[in-house]
């Protein structure tokens, strides 16, 4: 297979015994991945803290990288769950805190699916934590299940929303 573009979001809101801050645990992540047989990191997004969602608790470090790689998605993904775990990802509860976080967004081969992954990932046209390192990192990357840009995606997100005057509190 040849080189193939992936766009990989990066997520901490623990501190880590050896790299420290969450962002720091995103720079070492984004380091180890650069140092991978086979990945090669063509461009890293700003971090940006942003509020936890669910039970997370601390805010989170949130960022986005651009990787070419010649591996598969299913074998890049198994890679990034390698990865997690050598900095002490451990699946607990669905939204709880952890050291890292690495999902792959959006893949140069558009729209994949398997019984472990899904690209592009599911919700991150919802998720500002993730649109915003998008919009920084490939602006103009096509969402390829709808044909709008990330930067689309995200002022479409970020629009204010009319104020229904039948809900209570309204």
């Amino acid at each position: 297979m040849s080189k193939t573009s992936y766009v990989i979001a990066l997520g901490s809101n623990r501190r880590h015994h050896r790299h420290g801050s969450p962002r720091a645990v995103i720079a070492a992540a984004a380091d180890a991945l650069g140092h991978m047989k086979g990945m090669k990191i063509i461009a890293i997004a700003p971090v940006f803290t942003t509020a936890a969602v669910g039970p997370a608790g601390r805010s989170f470090a949130n960022s986005a990288l651009l990787l070419k790689s010649n591996r598969t998605p299913g074998k890049l993904l198994e890679k990034l769950k390698e990865v997690e775990r050598s900095f002490g990802r451990r699946r607990t509860r669905r939204w709880g805190p952890r050291v890292l976080d690495l999902d792959i967004i959006l893949w140069s081969g558009g729209i994949w699916a398997d019984n472990h992954l899904a690209i592009p990932h599911h919700a991150f046209r919802e998720r500002r934590f993730v649109l915003d390192p998008l919009a920084k990192l490939v602006p103009d990357w096509r969402d390829p299940r709808d044909g709008f840009t990330i930067r689309q995606l995200r002022a479409r997100l970020l629009r204010a929303k009319p104020v229904d005057p039948t809900r209570p509190g309204a």
